[in-house]
């Protein structure tokens, strides 16, 4: 449902008072102070678990006075940063505390003001025969954000989490060793067979190049014409190369995850961790697309994302300077007075979910009146863009694909254009038989693991016997220029 009121009612948490400031110091130390009483189980971070200090830190400037009645102030833009413990022991409240060991605060110099305190805890919720309980620290920030200095101090709580390692049950570690141990062997499964993967992948695109190296020479010495640009793409394997990333992103995530379970990291990883493997996870899916490249109606799509990639690239780079250009106006000229355009970053959400038909409605109406002439213009703004974009360029960009899809179409019908390079392979009559393209290599396990290495010097005398053919007269195929 399309609503005026766009995101709905909330906002950040912000105090306006300064009796607020005080009780939120107040309302902060007495949580602190009684963490016996709370429902989770929260500790000190001592080791007898005796409350330790609260600190509160303010930063103000050096000299901030305001004479709002006469127009004038006295400003120095120097940050002053005073420190201040709250331990148990204090029965005063916030604001006569901080008057007893005077420090002053003058909020109309206060840039912002930190509450720092940590707590322990141990983390049961996935607990189980798979997983141990968890140990953590977390390092608390209560931040006073009075930056902007526009009579709203906002409120953000931040809490680090550092790992530790856990003093637990004995008896419930050795009954989850076996666990322990098979999640172990299978991380390092998927980290030998990444590792088997990336040294064949790599081998095989280096013995590419070299067959690429020999076959330019033997162009140009049998028919003084090099390879062209899209010949010498043939001999690199895209494939192969998101196979290398993908193992590598795996190497490293699982990795990072067998030291995570042996809790090797004293800090938390598991964003790290998660970002590696789910990269990786989604090009081995990725992958999956050059086995149903086999299938002749599979191949069409892939073969029309092929084709079109030069083009949709192209216009993209076109639609993209048009798309920053709409951007970077509508922030600087609706910022003050619209919601969705208040960062450069929300500017370019909303216009992305407009070309999407998200929100038009709401985009429209919330805009504010309190300028006639922005006003008018943010109407030709919005209706230019989404006119622009929905029944212009979108238009267009289908029709680019469509168009290598009908390309693609005939060449199924009519056959595929070839290139220098598969001219002179369709054409030439060689026994393939033979034994030239047969490496020298015997069938020893030795000379196998010898043959994989991808610098190894076999490779190269086995392509260069290649370079030595001399083609008869009546081999000799008419290349195409």
């Amino acid at each position: 449902m399309e609503v005026n009121a766009y995101p709905p009612s909330a906002g950040p948490l912000a105090i306006y008072k300064e009796e607020d400031f005080f009780n939120t110091i107040d309302y902060a130390f007495k949580g602190y102070s009684e963490l016996d009483k709370a429902i989770g189980s929260y500790s000190y971070v001592t080791e007898n678990n005796t409350m330790t200090d609260m600190i509160l830190c303010l930063y103000q400037y050096k000299k901030g006075i305001i004479f709002g009645f006469n127009e004038s102030y006295i400003f120095d833009s120097d940050i002053v940063e005073t420190c201040l413990n709250f331990s148990k022991n204090v029965k005063l409240g916030a604001k006569e505390y901080i008057a007893l060991n005077d420090i002053p605060i003058n909020f109309s110099a206060l840039v912002k003001a930190e509450l720092k305190f940590s707590v322990k805890t141990v983390n049961f919720k996935a607990a189980g025969r798979i997983s141990a309980p968890n140990c953590y620290r977390f390092d608390i920030i209560i931040l006073f954000d009075n930056l902007d200095h526009d009579g709203q101090m906002l409120l953000q709580l931040d809490a680090v989490p550092t790992r530790l390692m856990c003093k637990g049950d004995v008896e419930y570690t050795k009954d989850n060793e076996i666990e322990s141990l098979l999640r172990s062997i299978l991380n390092y499964l998927a980290i030998a067979i990444c590792i088997v993967s990336f040294i064949l992948c790599s081998r095989a695109v280096w013995r590419a190049q070299q067959l690429r190296t020999i076959t330019e020479t033997f162009f140009v010495q049998q028919f003084s014409q090099p390879l062209t640009y899209d010949d010498k793409m043939k001999f690199v394997n895209f494939w192969y190369i998101m196979i290398i990333v993908n193992d590598v992103l795996i190497i490293i995530g699982s990795a990072i995850k067998e030291q995570i379970e042996r809790e090797e990291f004293t800090s938390d990883q598991w964003n790290v961790c998660s970002l590696f493997l789910g990269i990786g996870n989604m090009l081995v899916w990725f992958g999956v697309l050059r086995y149903l490249g086999f299938f002749k109606t599979y191949n069409v799509v892939i073969l029309t994302l092929q084709k079109a990639a030069p083009q949709v690239t192209r216009f993209l780079l076109c639609a993209l300077l048009i798309y920053a250009g709409f951007t970077f106006s509508g922030w600087l000229i609706l910022g003050p007075y619209h919601l969705k355009f208040r960062s450069l970053s929300t500017t370019s959400e909303c216009l992305f979910s407009l070309i999407n038909g998200d929100d038009m409605f709401a985009t429209f109406s919330i805009m504010s009146n309190k300028s006639e002439l922005l006003w008018w213009f943010s109407r030709l703004y919005l209706y230019s863009f989404i006119s622009l974009y929905i029944y212009i360029i979108l238009s267009l960009f289908i029709s680019v694909i469509m168009d290598a899809y009908e390309t693609i179409k005939q060449y199924y019908n009519e056959g595929f254009p070839k290139s220098r390079l598969e001219s002179f392979i369709g054409k030439t009559a060689i026994d393939v038989s033979s034994g030239i393209f047969r490496s020298s290599s015997s069938d020893s396990l030795g000379n196998i693991v010898k043959d994989l290495c991808c610098c190894c010097k076999s490779v190269q005398k086995s392509y260069s016997t290649i370079s030595k053919f001399e083609p008869a007269d009546s081999v000799r195929p008419n290349i195409p220029v």
